[in-house]
């Protein structure tokens, strides 16, 4: 099934592309920040222009003339996008003039066999209203001044780049899951998700915070759609004082809210530290999935067959939260167990998905509070009535009971754990809400 047409934002650094690019989704997905360089790696998301849908990528800085192995790698990486691109959008800064730089991305961009629409940004200001007259001088037969701050001069821009796009059949997204890579950084989040896709999925560096945005990749997997969403690691609040860092923490617990399914990937050489159960503590109460990744096995050295056991132990001490959550152990670079991540996280969202008929859990309710009922507690003891299953992912029960202050804590996790002896629920919170609801009325 084709998808959607591809186009494609190239430029030199900071020119504006991340704010263009927010500007024609409708989302605020890719970080805008004033220091050159912040978009780290490729970021898309569907668009739509007067009925066309297209994907729209923002690339990482072009021509930077930094020499460094990581901006290098970026750089190849945003050139091997507008390769694959159905068209282009070369955005320039109207501000700063026509520069040096913009005339080598002309003259690189003229090498592709890609329709490329030059775009002149920042008109937004006086001195820049009429600056789109100098870039004639890069040979384009037009020139498209905009603001992508405010959307003035966008709707031209689109309306010429449409003009040229194929129409594309949408992709059925209907069998996707949505797997979140959360992590302290450094712990090797790309570097899983290059494994998971079978190729350079996405830029790995051994510096902490390479990855400065969420980063969606998306894969088929056995006739199913995985799209993969990898996330800025989660600093402490210490290391959040730069306005660039906070907006990176907020990105990847938004990341969170998103997915169905979070893999939370832990360092096998580094004990689970207090901002690990920081950043599980975000996924558990969103009620996604989760499966706890501890990566770089093959680091551990000296193995013996308590050696899993010891570390899953202390694992699950320090994550007692999350005791529903399975463990893998893998190595990234050496692909060990890595196999065992996908199937495992469709286990999970399937089970987040599962509904009980309300006479099944009520007949199977009746029988655990004959062999066990709630034990008196304060003044009285409760009484469960009704059960009914009010919602899925996570999966959520309404108990109709006498008085919510009879039943204890201790009780309720016993209610909970029989549900998940019953009825699996692998890798997924379980809520539970008390409704009080006198007998008399649940008899009418």
């Amino acid at each position: 099934m084709k998808g959607n047409p591809r186009v494609t934002i190239v430029g030199r650094p900071n020119v504006g592309k991340s704010t263009l690019f927010n500007r024609i989704t409708k989302r605020r997905k890719a970080i805008v920040h004033s220091d050159p360089g912040v978009t780290r790696d490729v970021q898309r998301l569907d668009a739509e222009w007067s009925g066309v849908s297209f994907d729209l990528i923002d690339t990482g800085g072009l021509f930077s003339g930094i020499k460094d192995e990581l901006i290098e790698a970026i750089e190849e990486r945003a050139l091997s996008e507008a390769l694959q691109a159905d068209a282009m959008i070369f955005v320039t800064d109207g501000l700063a003039g026509l520069t040096p730089t913009d005339i080598d991305v002309a003259n690189q961009i003229r090498q592709y066999d890609v329709p490329a629409f030059l775009a002149v940004n920042k008109i937004e200001k006086r001195e820049t209203m009429h600056a789109d007259a100098e870039f004639y001088k890069l040979g384009f037969d037009r020139a498209y001044p905009i603001s992508a701050l405010n959307g003035q001069g966008v709707g031209d821009l689109l309306d010429a780049v449409t003009g040229v796009l194929p129409r594309g059949t949408a992709v059925d997204h209907g069998d996707e899951m949505r797997l979140a890579v959360i992590g302290r950084p450094n712990v090797g989040k790309s570097s899983l998700i290059n494994a998971l896709f079978g190729g350079d999925a996405n830029i790995v560096d051994e510096r902490p915070g390479t990855t400065r945005d969420s980063f969606d990749v998306t894969i088929r997997w056995h006739g199913r759609t995985i799209v993969l969403i990898d996330t800025a690691g989660i600093r402490k609040k210490s290391k959040t004082k730069d306005g660039l860092e906070a907006i990176t923490a907020l990105k990847s617990i938004e990341a969170i809210n998103r997915a169905d399914v979070v893999l939370l990937v832990l360092d096998a050489d580094r004990k689970t530290s207090r901002q690990d159960v920081k950043v599980t503590s975000y996924a558990h109460k969103a009620g996604k999935g989760i499966v706890i990744v501890v990566n770089k096995w093959d680091l551990i050295a000296d193995k013996s067959n308590a050696t899993v056991p010891e570390f899953e132990e202390q694992v699950r001490r320090e994550l007692s939260f999350v005791k529903y959550a399975p463990i893998l152990f893998v190595s990234a670079k050496t692909h060990q167990r890595v196999s065992k991540v996908a199937p495992l996280a469709w286990r999970i969202r399937e089970a987040r998905e599962k509904r009980v008929p309300t006479s099944e859990v009520n007949k199977f309710f009746e029988g655990v509070v004959a062999r066990q009922p709630p034990p008196v507690y304060g003044s009285g003891n409760g009484k469960i009535y009704y059960v009914t299953q009010v919602d899925t992912a996570p999966p959520t029960f309404a108990f109709f009971v006498n008085k919510r202050a009879f039943f204890s804590r201790s009780y309720l996790r016993f209610l909970n754990n029989r549900l998940r002896d019953q009825y699996g629920y692998e890798g997924t919170v379980i809520r539970i809400k008390l409704v009080e609801k006198e007998h008399k009325d649940m008899d009418q």
